[in-house]
């Protein structure tokens, strides 16, 4: 059936507390979801030029905090929130990479900005779903809940390719082909 075809996702998850700055498995499920024909934003690698959000970036947003400089801090960072929240604003649905030991903060705000667009969220927990915080319950579906990337690449497979699929409220296909008809 192919109904990812022509959707984008959104990849959510850490990147100012982790050692790779959450580049790592953001690459690895790139390459499994645009399998499905399914375009990436990934905020490690920006399709855009403003607002950049690379090593040098969080080297200056370290000496600015160090230094108390706070409203440089939020210069830099206001720009960066405007474009990552964007690229929500249009995905179609969202991957968010959940690790408890992790303290996250923009993931959650991305995450729930998608909820109430009613997107689909699909949440990974590398400590398995019965630790995802009870919240999470509340507002995005269990069955949108992953204990792992083969799960999350499984339950996308269904999605794509099976006959019928729980829409959970949350799943809107297109034909993008009746879309994108007669674009010069």
């Amino acid at each position: 059936m192919n109904r990812l075809k022509g959707m984008t996702c959104y990849l959510c998850g850490p990147m100012d507390r982790v050692p790779d700055a959450g580049s790592e498995w953001r690459e690895y499920l790139s390459g499994e979801i645009k399998r499905f024909g399914v375009g990436v934003f990934n905020p490690c690698d920006k399709p855009s030029d403003f607002a950049p959000e690379d090593e040098d970036t969080r080297s200056r947003v370290s000496k600015l905090k160090e230094s108390g400089d706070y409203s440089g801090v939020a210069s830099i960072m206001k720009p960066i929130c405007s474009v990552d929240l964007r690229m929500v604003d249009i995905a179609h649905f969202i991957v968010m990479n959940l690790d408890m030991d992790t303290h996250l903060c923009g993931s959650y705000h991305e995450a729930f900005l998608a909820v109430a667009q009613k997107k689909p969220v699909l949440i990974r927990c590398k400590q398995g779903v019965r630790n995802i915080p009870n919240w999470m319950f509340g507002v995005v579906p269990h069955q949108l809940m992953f204990g792992s990337w083969s799960e999350l690449t499984n339950y996308l497979r269904h999605v794509d390719r099976d006959t019928e699929v729980d829409h959970l409220d949350r799943w809107r296909f297109f034909d993008f082909d009746k879309v994108f008809r007669d674009v010069i």
